[in-house]
């Protein structure tokens, strides 16, 4: 009787770096997008270019998916250190796909592929990457003109030869497949509401978000997760326009922001907590400058190097304090591909308005998952608050809301002096006690201005409840999963897209509930002591993770539920 799978399908391909996960990834994506499944995909790798285990995540589903999950139903492990690295997560239910040839004897029943003997009949191992895509594809019944049409496309270059063996390649995985479906079958329905979506990494729509916020400067020292946003912007430079410049170190990267805005640009650097401490001195030259910057903060495990390729939301603290002396900022932290796309215009717009540094945190999980995505709204054209230098232009002049008209040189008659010592409106250095008092009062009436347009947080669920569960950033789609698997109606989730600063609303949607859950991806609940510091809210409880790994919506759910159950 075979095993049969409906609806939801979560398949898990784990080998060393270098083994073509990545390849299998991108290619599989493609295909079930244009097939018309929904998909998810996540991803955790080691911090090597070699060996180790690195494991990728396709969630394929009838309905809508957009977070990892820890259920593992088919688990094909490249090697045998990939399945004692995943062998904590494979179930009775779980369908192992392995060559017995590469991972020997092992303690679970196995369904055995012949992969490496096939890739050597093609012409060696290299081609087990696409051999395997096919067998996930003929899997799922997925068209083969499909899977040819996107190799000739990826191998055109590398010659007809090479074409030729990786389309015979899919052909084998298909033949495979076709074995397989006697013993395993997979019943997840195409969707037709998902013709017309994208397929979208969170560093893709942060990205675009900001093209579509009219970035044309962009700075950074390589630094993962950070970099790929960098890279995308770098990919699309010509397009849009964008100077795309990689600098020496993460000092050099932020003051390069800094001067491009000071000559009008919109500025934004990317980096991850290590580089961005690099920063700090940077951010307080902008905040005291009055220079726009937007900052992409990809948070990764710490305290220094710690795990650099995975995931956690431990700099909140880092982004809300960084920086010598008080000055406003605004931090975001989407959590959805569209909320990437708007938050991130939101950014480079708050942070031209008011002249300060703006923060995007977002992290791993979030910048390398990929889902299906509804089309982004109708852009709006990004207006800078650039305005023309009169003769008698002063730079800091001190108005009702502490936003000084922004002048940059060569627009009009005046000129712009700038300082990073403290200065008179003017621009120029004093050490006037009543000049200090006068300007610093100016540049923190800002925060008025920025509390008034901050993102309310989005209630999701019954306004009628009695728990509440708050997350924010890139938890926001896997508590929403939990919720609904654990049915309970009398429980809503309170998600923040912007995290600083602290919505108004807060006191009130806190006020209405008998019961709080706190769901951050880190070990001291940053967001709830951030949340406590501006409301009155102390009876709260708090489910907290910090291994790494991105929270999973069968555990989340699973936790919140032994939360709630306790008296």
């Amino acid at each position: 009787m075979p095993k049969i799978f409906k609806d939801d399908v979560s398949i898990v391909l784990c080998g060393e770096a270098g083994a073509g996960i990545q390849t299998v990834e991108n290619v599989v994506s493609k295909i079930f997008k244009t097939a018309g499944f929904n998909l998810f995909t996540s991803k955790e790798y080691m911090s090597r270019v070699r060996g180790g285990s690195n494991s990728t995540q396709l969630r394929v589903s009838s309905k809508p998916i957009d977070c990892y999950c820890d259920r593992m139903d088919i688990f094909v492990p490249l090697d045998k250190e990939a399945y004692e690295h995943l062998y904590h997560r494979i179930t009775e239910h779980t369908v192992i796909l392995a060559d017995k040839k590469i991972i020997g004897e092992i303690d679970k029943p196995f369904t055995d592929i012949p992969l490496s003997e096939s890739a050597k009949e093609i012409g060696g191992a290299i081609f087990s990457n696409i051999i395997a895509s096919g067998i996930i594809l003929g899997m799922f019944k997925a068209d083969f003109a499909s899977l040819e049409k996107i190799i000739k496309e990826s191998f055109a270059k590398k010659g007809e030869d090479t074409v030729n063996k990786n389309i015979a390649a899919g052909k084998k995985g298909y033949e495979i497949a076709e074995n397989i479906l006697k013993e395993v079958q997979i019943k997840v329905k195409r969707d037709s509401n998902s013709e017309g979506k994208i397929l979208l990494s969170g560093a893709d729509a942060i990205g675009l978000g900001a093209l579509a916020a009219g970035c044309d400067f962009i700075s950074s020292y390589p630094m993962t997760p950070g970099t790929s946003v960098f890279m995308f912007m770098a990919k699309n430079q010509k397009e849009f326009g964008v100077a795309v410049e990689q600098a020496e170190d993460e000092i050099a990267a932020i003051n390069m922001a800094i001067g491009a805005s000071f000559a009008g640009a919109r500025s934004m650097v990317t980096t991850s907590g290590g580089g961005f401490s690099l920063m700090c001195e940077g951010v307080s030259l902008a905040a005291a400058t009055e220079t726009p910057v937007v900052i992409h903060l990809a948070q990764r495990p710490g305290p220094a190097t710690g795990l650099p390729t995975r995931t956690e939301q431990a700099d909140l603290e880092l982004a809300l304090y960084a920086g010598h002396g008080e000055f406003p900022r605004a931090i975001f932290a989407p959590g959805t591909p569209k909320d990437c796309f708007e938050m991130t215009q939101k950014a480079f717009d708050i942070a031209d308005k008011y002249q300060t540094p703006v923060f995007i945190l977002s992290d791993q999980y979030l910048v390398d998952s990929i889902s299906n995505c509804e089309m982004f709204d109708k852009l709006e054209i990004p207006v800078k608050h650039i305005s023309e230098m009169p003769e008698n232009y002063m730079r800091y002049s001190n108005t009702p809301n502490g936003v000084s008209p922004r002048g940059v040189p060569g627009y009009g008659k005046g000129f712009v002096c700038v300082d990073s010592d403290e200065h008179d409106e003017n621009g120029r250095i004093t050490e006037s006690e009543n000049t200090r008092v006068l300007m610093h009062k100016k540049r923190m009436k800002k925060y008025i201005g920025i509390l008034a347009e901050a993102a309310e947080p989005e209630l999701i669920g019954t306004p009628d409840y009695e728990n509440l569960v708050i997350c924010w950033g890139s938890t926001k789609n896997t508590v929403k999963e939990a919720l609904n698997i654990l049915k309970h109606e009398k429980t809503a989730i309170l998600y923040y897209k912007q995290v600083y600063p602290v919505h108004v609303k807060t006191n009130d949607y806190l006020r209405k509930a008998s019961r709080i859950i706190f769901v951050e991806n880190n070990f001291s609940g940053q967001f709830e002591n951030l949340i406590r510091k501006f409301t009155n809210i102390r009876s709260t409880v708090h489910v907290h993770k910090y291994d790494g790994l991105p929270f999973s919506a069968d555990k989340v759910a699973q936790q919140i539920k032994s939360l709630l159950e306790v008296k």
